[in-house]
């Protein structure tokens, strides 16, 4: 049984940093594309940033430059490094994965319980 646990939101001020983890179960990681989405009140859901099986990544235009993905294999753990926050990345931030060497195929199956990540100004 795949399971996806996030740890790591909070709170913080406008310019600080959060790491948020994904342990992963079930499967191993490494060999499928893994990301994080990120959902605001009222606002659509948004892919945040993903990584494929080869470690090509891929970020939405709102966090390049201030957010790294990256996964430890021999942990079968996911991360998102966040830096330079904005009250703006106020969102529930959920855990993804899909069955697929590559993030460009197929539909993200598995979802995290998702972590709150809140910046203030």
């Amino acid at each position: 049984q795949v399971q996806l646990v996030e740890s790591g939101g909070g709170s913080v001020q406008a310019g600080g940093s959060l790491r948020l983890s994904c342990a992963a179960s079930g499967y191993r990681s490494s060999s499928y594309c893994m990301g994080w989405f990120r959902q605001a009140p009222g606002k659509e859901r948004e892919l945040v940033a993903n990584i494929d099986s080869g470690g090509s990544t891929r970020y939405a235009d709102s966090v390049k430059g201030r957010f790294t993905i990256s996964r430890d294999n021999a942990k079968n753990t996911l991360y998102l490094e966040m830096n330079s926050l904005e009250p703006e990345d106020t969102a529930m931030y959920y855990c993804v994965a899909k069955i697929y060497y590559t993030c460009t195929a197929g539909q993200y199956k598995y979802w995290g319980q998702g972590t709150q990540v809140t910046v203030s100004s």
